[in-house]
């Protein structure tokens, strides 16, 4: 049957697939537009299946805050490329996702992708992101859920750029020192609030290293002890968000800055685009030959 090219047009748009395979999939429906796109849907779940294994290591961190600012999440939405991190309907389907995330109240990733993308919407959240792989071409996944619930005091957000999140609870201070530690945590990454939250066995450890690392360079046993001990203290001035000279002010540490308005940090969580994740290196040659074969 003849396929008006309105109706092409339409499908086109409402999937973002190639004229030809739009017209092909109307003329294999008889012209029913939504059998189309149950079938073309159908196919792009083949497609998403198969691109599941690819590394997704760019994307996007967004951040929801609570009108009353007594919850905030963040959401981490990854990609295989920057090009696609900056492509309007994979930020548009991250922003709705963090949305659905601070309303849904979903623990995790899982839970998440169980609502649907829109509330009252009859597509989830994983459906609609195995559409975009169809769409788009490359992996795409949710990574991670960072959710502060139950904010006894003032909840503060920042993002750099798109690919750093951070939340932060203050108990005290205002809104200007709130977004400069939020600020701060974006970027030195401490490792914890104080000194108290690091574990002991994180401390054990950098103590052997230290130790090895004075040994190695022949300083008397006598004095070892000490040498560490005070390479740990260093360590911690490193690794703590209270004992970290202040980006803004060097000459002041974060503890002496909330010690002005009698603030404290309760808690935070910092999210980079792709922590933690090795990057898989192909060969070229055999990433041609991936491409030839659509894989």
């Amino acid at each position: 049957m003849a396929i008006p090219a309105v109706l092409v047009k339409e499908l086109r748009e409402r999937t973002g697939v190639g004229m030809m395979e739009c017209k092909q999939a109307l003329v294999e429906s008889d012209g029913d537009l939504e059998a189309a796109i149950e079938a073309m849907r159908k196919s792009g779940q083949a497609k998403a299946a198969k691109k599941a294994g690819r590394i997704a290591t760019d994307g996007v961190v967004v951040i929801a805050v609570a009108g009353d600012t007594k919850a905030g999440v963040m959401v981490e939405v990854n990609c295989e490329t920057d090009f696609v991190a900056k492509d309007g309907g994979f930020i548009d389907f991250a922003e709705k996702v963090t949305t659905r995330a601070l309303g849904s109240g979903a623990a995790n990733v899982q839970a998440l992708e169980a609502n649907p993308l829109e509330e009252g919407g009859d597509t989830s959240i994983a459906q609609a992101r195995a559409d975009l792989v169809a769409k788009i071409g490359e992996n795409i996944r949710l990574r991670r859920l960072v959710r502060f619930d139950g904010v006894k005091d003032e909840l503060y957000s920042y993002r750099h750029g798109v690919r750093i999140g951070v939340l932060v609870e203050i108990k005290g201070g205002n809104p200007t020192l709130g977004k400069d530690i939020a600020m701060h945590i974006a970027a030195t990454n401490p490792l914890c609030v104080g000194a108290d939250e690091v574990s002991a066995a994180v401390l054990e450890k950098e103590k052997d290293i230290f130790r090895a690392q004075a040994l190695e360079s022949g300083k008397p046993e006598k004095i070892l002890e000490k040498i560490v001990e005070g390479r740990i203290r260093k360590y911690l001035e490193e690794v703590t968000l209270l004992g970290q000279a202040f980006v803004k002010d060097p000459d002041l540490t974060v503890h002496k800055l909330l010690a002005q308005t009698g603030a404290k940090v309760v808690r935070f969580a910092r999210v980079e685009v792709g922590e933690g994740i090795e990057k898989k290196q192909e060969n070229f040659a055999d990433e041609v030959v991936a491409q030839v074969r659509g894989d």
